[in-house]
C-alpha cells in the first residue's frame, strides 16, 4: 500500500513538472536556433558553390537552382507551414519541419549527381517553411505582450539575419577546412539537439480555428515562383525575346494569376487578399520583398565575384562578407531603439535609402576591384 501510494506521489510529481512551464529564456533559444538554421542555409552554400560545381559537373544554370531550389520551396509553402501550426500545432509543426530539414541536409551531404543535391535543397526548403512559421508563433506565445515581447521579436530577428549574413563566413571555414558537403551536414547534429531539446521543454500550442490546409494555393504559388525563376535563368543563354524564356515567363505568370483568382475564391486562403487593402500590410511587404531579394542575390553574387574573379579563397570570401554581416545585427538591434523617436515608417525608408546606396555602389564593381570599396564599405 505505501509503494503505490509513493508511486501515485512520484507521478504526480512528474505530471506536475510537465504541467510546468519551461523558463521563457529557453523557448526563446530553441525558438531563435530554429530559424538561425533556416535562414543561415540561405546563404551558407553560396561560398561552396564553385566546389559544388567542380565536384557534382553542375552547368551555371545548375549552380543558381543549388540556391533556387531552397528558397522557392520555402517562400512557396511557408503560408501553408503557418496555417498547418495552427491546426496541428505548433510544437508539433516545429518537430517536423526541424525533423525534415535535418534528414534533407544529411541526403544533401552525400549527393553523388547534381539532381540530387537540387532534390535536397528543395526538401530543405520544405522543411524551412513548416519550420519557419513555428518558430515566431512559439516565441510570441511565450513572452507576454509589450516590452519583454518586442526585446525577444528584435533578437529573434537578429538571429535569423545573423544567420543569413554569417553563412559566407560559417560556410567559408567549412570548405576550407574540410569540404563543401560540411555546408550541409553541419545541420544534421546542431538539428537533432535542437529537436531533443523541443521535445523536452517546447509545450504545444493551437489557434484553435479548424479551418482546412489551402493545398491549391499552395502548390500554384510554388509552381508560378519556380517556372518564373526558371524562365529568368534561360535569359543568361538565351535572352529575353527567345522562345524558351517567353514560355516559362509566361507560364510562370499565369500560375501565379490563377493564385491570386483562388485566394480570392476561397474560404481558408493561405494569403487573405483583403488585407493588401491596408496600406501599412502593403507598403511592409513590399518592403521586405525588395530588400529580402536583393540582400540573398548580392550574397550569392559577392561570394561568387570575391572567388571567381577576385581569387579569393572559401575562406577569405566568407571573411570578406563579415562587416555586412555585422551590419545587418547592428541594424536588426538599433531598429527598434529608433522606432519610438523617429517612427516606424521613417526607419523603414531610411534603412531602404541606406541599403540603396549600397547596393547601388557594389553594381559599379570591376575586375579588378580592391576589397574595401567594392565589397566591404558598401557591404
Amino acid at each position: 500500500m505505501l509503494e503505490a501510494s509513493g508511486a501515485s506521489t512520484a507521478a504526480a510529481r512528474i505530471s506536475a513538472r510537465r504541467r510546468t512551464p519551461p523558463p521563457t529564456w529557453l523557448v526563446v533559444a530553441l525558438a531563435c536556433a530554429g530559424q538561425f538554421l533556416v535562414v543561415l542555409d540561405v546563404s551558407v552554400v553560396n561560398v561552396a558553390l564553385p566546389s559544388m560545381r567542380t565536384d557534382l559537373a553542375l552547368s551555371a544554370s545548375g549552380l543558381q537552382w543549388v540556391v533556387n531550389a531552397y528558397a522557392i520551396a520555402f517562400a512557396g509553402f511557408m503560408l501553408l507551414g503557418g496555417r498547418a501550426g495552427d491546426l496541428y500545432g505548433r510544437k508539433r509543426m516545429f518537430l517536423v519541419g526541424l525533423g525534415l530539414f535535418t534528414l534533407a541536409s544529411l541526403g544533401g551531404g552525400f549527393a553523388q549527381e547534381g539532381w540530387q543535391l537540387l532534390l535536397a535543397r528543395a526538401v530543405q526548403g520544405l522543411g524551412a517553411a513548416v519550420l519557419a512559421p513555428s518558430t515566431l508563433t512559439i516565441l510570441t506565445a511565450a513572452v507576454p505582450e509589450g516590452a519583454a515581447r518586442a526585446r525577444a521579436i528584435a533578437t529573434w530577428t537578429a538571429v535569423g539575419a545573423g544567420g543569413g549574413a554569417a553563412g559566407g563566413l560559417v560556410g567559408g571555414v567549412l570548405v576550407d577546412g574540410l569540404s563543401w558537403r560540411w555546408v550541409l551536414l553541419i545541420n544534421v547534429p546542431v538539428g537533432a539537439v535542437v529537436l531533443a531539446g523541443a521535445v523536452l521543454w517546447l509545450t504545444e500550442s493551437r489557434a484553435g480555428e479548424r479551418r482546412r490546409l489551402d493545398l491549391p494555393g499552395a502548390m500554384l504559388v510554388t509552381g508560378g515562383l519556380a517556372t518564373l525563376a526558371y524562365g529568368i535563368s534561360r535569359t543568361e543563354s538565351d535572352g529575353w525575346a527567345a522562345t524558351a524564356t517567353l514560355v516559362p515567363l509566361l507560364g510562370g505568370l499565369l500560375l501565379l494569376g490563377l493564385f491570386l483568382l483562388v485566394e480570392a475564391r476561397t474560404g481558408a486562403p493561405l494569403m487573405p487578399l483583403g488585407l493588401l487593402r491596408l496600406r501599412s500590410v502593403a507598403s511592409a511587404n513590399v518592403a521586405m520583398l525588395v530588400s529580402g531579394s536583393s540582400m540573398f542575390s548580392m550574397w550569392f553574387f559577392m561570394t561568387l565575384y570575391a572567388q571567381n574573379v577576385l581569387g579569393y579563397s572559401p575562406l577569405e570570401a566568407g571573411a570578406a562578407l563579415v562587416p555586412s554581416s555585422l551590419a545587418v545585427v547592428l541594424g536588426s538591434k538599433l531598429a527598434p531603439r529608433f522606432m519610438p523617436a523617429i517612427g516606424a515608417r521613417n526607419v523603414a525608408v531610411l534603412g531602404t535609402l541606406v541599403a540603396a546606396a549600397g547596393f547601388g555602389w557594389q553594381s559599379t564593381m570591376t575586375a579588378d576591384g580592391a576589397y574595401v570599396t567594392a565589397i566591404m564599405i558598401p557591404g
